[in-house]
């Protein structure tokens, strides 16, 4: 599948009273130092399938889900009094002024969305019109008619079914707009088989389970299950004839500047390696070959932030980076609380979640010689446990 232009819904209207919501709703309570709303802004757009994030909220949120999406472009729409009109008024936003082909409508309340059930959902799509993510039913299931007394069901073919659900836009349009007044289905997928569509099943995973009471915010970050994975990275970069060099994003004087394809930020460089080495998802060079044209002169916070978002495509978080800048000179002391701050930024960090140094080598070698400077940097980061 090509060139998928994608938009993803995610409905975030509701108080979440069963989980103690009231004036503080649970989309917006943390869950593993992260709001649970902003783990599926995350996941999304870390997915470059995605063109589009609606988010539909009510109005009076509008400024607390900007402030939780941390610079990542999304769309909010004001929800309506049901799920059903909430979900028709992300739709209506999906198909307006963009070239959309699937729409993906999630639910806040399941934080644990992940790339392996994108795809999942992407593949099912490519035979039907729909796709739902769902797990089997392993359980052996009663029906309680009170007194002692059960009866048996048969868990044959039955499946829970989870979000997000994803649709070809055009046909899920017309199923909404079809929907008799008053018209009650327990989902999306519900109204599209309605509408006579077929749904296709995708795996989904125990980590997408929704939260609702107070006690699944306990039960959802153990099924996260966050590991700590530790990558390394290095970079060099030799000196030429300018007037300032440029570390982790800060111009800082000097009587010469570092020679590189892009902006030669040795600082971001070794951060990146990091990053990507702690996902085992290669080195900068792959994703950014210094061959390619387009990355002349390029800031290399544009390389960060990738590996940020590859990152958090896999569910993860960055626990903290810390790195080490390795000259004579310039001086970095004096810059480095804006190198702390410039990183945290890019990263979406707190200050103190970001370590920078520097050192020499007592004029020994290339960087006591002045040639140049290196940087050595390390991170750890969260990832799902892989059950």
């Amino acid at each position: 599948m090509s060139a998928v232009k994608a938009a993803a819904i995610i409905v975030a209207a509701g108080r979440g009273e069963r989980a103690g919501g009231g004036d503080f709703p649970k989309q917006f309570k943390p869950l593993l130092g992260r709001p649970i709303l902003a783990w599926s802004i995350r996941a999304f757009a870390a997915d470059p399938r995605f063109g589009k994030i609606i988010v539909v909220t009510k109005r009076e949120w509008f400024d607390q889900v900007s402030a939780l999406a941390e610079g990542i472009d999304v769309t909010l729409v004001e929800g309506g009094p049901t799920r059903t009109d909430s979900v028709r008024n992300g739709l209506e936003s999906s198909a307006n002024g963009s070239e959309v082909e699937f729409v993906f409508i999630h639910d806040a309340a399941r934080p644990g969305l992940d790339r392996e059930v994108l795809d999942g959902l992407f593949a099912a799509l490519e035979v039907f019109p729909a796709a739902i993510p769902v797990l089997r039913v392993a359980d052996a299931l009663l029906r309680d008619h009170s007194s002692g007394s059960q009866s048996e069901i048969d868990r044959e073919g039955l499946c829970r079914v989870q979000t997000p659900q994803a649709f070809h836009l055009t046909p899920i349009i017309a199923a909404f707009k079809s929907l008799p007044a008053g018209a009650s289905h327990v989902d999306d997928a519900a109204i599209a088989r309605a509408a006579g569509l077929a749904v296709g099943l995708a795996p989904g995973h125990e980590r997408l389970m929704k939260v609702t009471h107070p006690g699944d915010f306990a039960e959802m970050e153990a099924r996260m299950g966050l590991r700590p994975a530790i990558g390394n990275g290095f970079d060099v970069h030799e000196f030429e004839p300018g007037d300032h060099v440029i570390l982790c994003g800060v111009k800082i004087p000097y009587a010469a500047k570092l020679k590189g394809h892009s902006d030669a930020d040795a600082g971001f460089h070794a951060l990146t390696d990091a990053l990507l080495g702690a996902i085992s998802a290669g080195d900068i060079g792959d994703h950014f070959p210094p061959t390619e044209e387009k990355w002349r002169g390029a800031p290399s916070d544009l390389f960060l932030a990738h590996a940020r978002q590859l990152v958090e495509a896999r569910g993860g978080r960055i626990s903290n980076v810390d790195l080490t800048i390795i000259c004579e000179a310039p001086k970095v002391k004096p810059f480095r609380e804006q190198m702390r701050a410039e990183t945290a930024r890019v990263l979406g960090l707190k200050s103190d979640q970001v370590g920078i140094k520097a050192t020499t080598t007592e004029g020994l070698g290339f960087t006591g010689r002045r040639e140049g400077l290196a940087a050595l940097a390390s991170a750890c980061v969260l990832l799902p446990g892989g059950d």
